[in-house]
């Protein structure tokens, strides 16, 4: 299995580098509502999932679904536009595919964003959180199976899943632009339904500031490829027991578009200082 998937990413590569031979080492993952930085990038190439063997198709309203090459305050970078999840019945390992793949065309650095449900009494429908830890609850792990050492190790560390260096450069951006943002923990359901009342009680027991269903799996494997990895999240809505209300989906996609530029604003400057 694990000699399989060197196979796959490679046949990847080979696709790949028949449109850019470019070498980016900064990847972004873009999330729900937040493809807007794909403006900010000088764009070299553009492939669609659906060009490239072994990627997933994005099947989410406002998910793209292309991976878009080139620069970005200078440095060149490789972006998805539109992720992949669980609950679209994909596997774990079809949806971190993507980062193995970024690995190999050069990335050590790499920047996600998503839209999330806010459970912290602190934060505000519309807030920018940057995430300093996160719960997996997806009920799976990307790396169960076999280990390929060369891909990573069998047990990796998961003392600093998101960069100490990462959200420090993100506060200092966020303060010089006179942007509000908070801090805290993410935690990673399966979705797709909303959480009932007493599901959010219990995840805000547990730890967690916000919810959604993404980004972790592809922490993970990007941390078991020595990648350091940005987390950014767009609060969509607030998710507070006692003053539950139902939850829209065009309301959080207009949230989170609506918020986009300050998220915008703080990934393109966090990338133009770098050290590739």
């Amino acid at each position: 299995m694990a000699e399989n998937l060197k196979r796959q990413i490679q046949e990847t590569i080979e696709v790949i580098r028949k449109h850019t031979k470019m070498e980016p080492a900064i990847g972004i993952i873009l999330g729900t509502g937040l493809g807007g930085l794909a403006k900010e990038i000088n764009k070299e190439v553009e492939i669609h999932y659906g060009d490239l063997p072994y990627f997933p198709v994005s099947t989410v309203e406002s998910h793209e679904g292309k991976l878009i090459f080139g620069t970005l305050a200078g440095k060149n970078v490789v972006a998805m536009q539109g992720r992949f999840h669980l609950y679209e019945g994909y596997t774990m390992q079809q949806i971190t595919f993507p980062v193995r793949v970024m690995n190999f065309l050069g990335v050590k650095t790499l920047l996600v964003s998503n839209a999330c449900g806010g459970m912290n009494p602190l934060f505000a429908k519309g807030d920018i959180m940057i995430m300093t830890d996160h719960i997996n609850l997806l009920g799976d792990n990307p790396l169960i199976g076999p280990n390929d050492d060369e891909l990573g190790p069998r047990f990796p560390d998961m003392s600093e899943p998101y960069s100490n260096q990462l959200i420090e450069l993100a506060e200092k951006v966020a303060l010089e632009k006179q942007i509000k943002v908070q801090k805290g923990v993410y935690v990673a359901v399966s979705g797709p339904n909303l959480e009932t009342k007493a599901e959010y009680r219990f995840l805000r027991i547990i730890g967690a500031d916000v919810v959604g269903m993404s980004t972790v799996p592809e922490n993970i494997v990007a941390n078991h490829m020595g990648m350091r990895v940005l987390g950014m999240s767009v609060i969509t809505d607030e998710c507070f027991p006692d003053a539950l209300e139902p939850a829209n989906v065009e309301d959080i996609i207009a949230t989170a578009t609506k918020a986009e530029p300050k998220l915008t604003t703080i990934m393109k400057h966090v990338v133009e200082r770098l050290d590739e």
